[in-house]
């Protein structure tokens, strides 16, 4: 009964109780939609099998559920204005996406169609690795002048003043993973330096950290891929070398759908093995893949009158799709409150 009686009166209630929790709980959506999530995903992290990470690695998340600050930034180009159109209103967001429709329609028919929206979306592509190869070159020259050195460039990703240049980590027995990754990104940063000063400059700097965007720097990802996983020095790569360490952990379906994957989506000339170009396909993805899985799940939202392209009221009345605004935030937790008051 004293404990009763320290218990404030708004929780003796059902629906006291049922007020607090959901006031607590608004607080705690409210602080989250004015939280953006968007966040840079360089393309050069690599997966377990070897393989860069595609662009649209982060589209789907734990679950498969559906991430879109994926589709905002393929249409803006930006985080930074991604994450700008998150805290506009509905009517904001509406009328510079107006704007940026005009800027997609190519050939001003006042329709957007498929190839005018891929299109589009490679450019964003190109403008998202700028943006965040000019954010990444700010932190790594420590000392401003414009350019980066090898030394500031480790310090910076690495914690280290300078490496053991005599060291070749790769027959070293006492090497790490870190010692390996090093020593590739050293063949990288000199690939990238075209005018070979020993320094990097932005345009040279943003080549670097996205090196699978570029053509001149595939040679170089084609060997390291090469070292990595032809374990026989054949220079190809069989199925055995292309699951290599992985097939330990994993079943036999997985081994099923590896070699479904390997057979028929990459092994092109049927030969048994990856080599060259086969190779590439397996360990650079595709911008233009995921752009046009992109358009072709832009077109599946908004295309609502079915007629293959996308009219400027197609694309505006679906902004929270292509742009987002602070109604797309407030509207995912809303359901979150729908969800919370069933489980009361």
């Amino acid at each position: 009964m004293l404990l009763h009686n320290k218990v404030p009166g708004c929780l003796r209630h059902p629906k006291g109780i049922f007020l607090v929790l959901f006031a607590l709980f608004f607080i705690q959506i409210s602080n989250a939609a004015t939280t953006h999530k968007h966040d840079h995903h360089g393309n050069k992290e690599r997966l377990e099998d070897g393989s860069y990470s595609p662009r649209d690695a982060h589209h789907h998340g734990d679950g498969g559920v559906h991430n879109v600050e994926f589709d905002h930034e393929a249409i803006l180009g930006s985080v930074k204005e991604a994450e700008k159109f998150d805290n506009l209103s509905p009517e904001e967001s509406k009328e510079r996406l107006a704007i940026l429709v005009t800027k997609m329609d190519l050939n001003g028919d006042k329709f957007v169609d498929r190839h005018e929206l891929k299109a589009w979306i490679l450019r964003s592509f190109r403008s998202l690795s700028e943006e965040e190869g000019t954010e990444r070159f700010t932190d790594v020259d420590e000392n401003e002048d414009g350019e980066v050195t090898w030394k500031e460039y480790i310090k910076d990703t690495y914690g280290i003043e300078d490496e053991n240049e005599q060291r070749d980590p790769y027959n070293s027995p006492h090497a790490d993973e870190e010692d390996k990754l090093m020593a590739d990104d050293r063949v990288l940063f000199d690939a990238a330096d075209v005018n070979r000063d020993g320094k990097l400059t932005i345009e040279e700097f943003i080549v670097f950290i996205s090196p699978e965007e570029h053509k001149h720097m595939l040679p170089i990802i084609l060997q390291q891929t090469l070292r990595d996983k032809d374990k026989n020095s054949d220079g190809k790569i069989d199925f055995q070398e292309f699951v290599g360490e992985m097939a330990e952990n994993h079943d036999k379906e997985w081994l099923l759908t590896e070699k479904d994957k390997f057979d028929n989506d990459y092994d092109l000339d049927s030969d048994g093995t990856l080599n060259g170009n086969e190779i590439l396909a397996w360990a650079v993805p595709s911008n233009e893949q995921v752009a046009e899985e992109e358009v072709e799940h832009l077109f599946a939202s908004s295309d609502s009158d079915h007629d293959d392209r996308l009219a400027y009221d197609e694309i505006i009345d679906n902004y929270d799709t292509f742009v987002g605004s602070e109604a797309t935030d407030y509207g995912d937790h809303l359901q979150n409150i729908d969800h919370f008051k069933d489980e009361l």
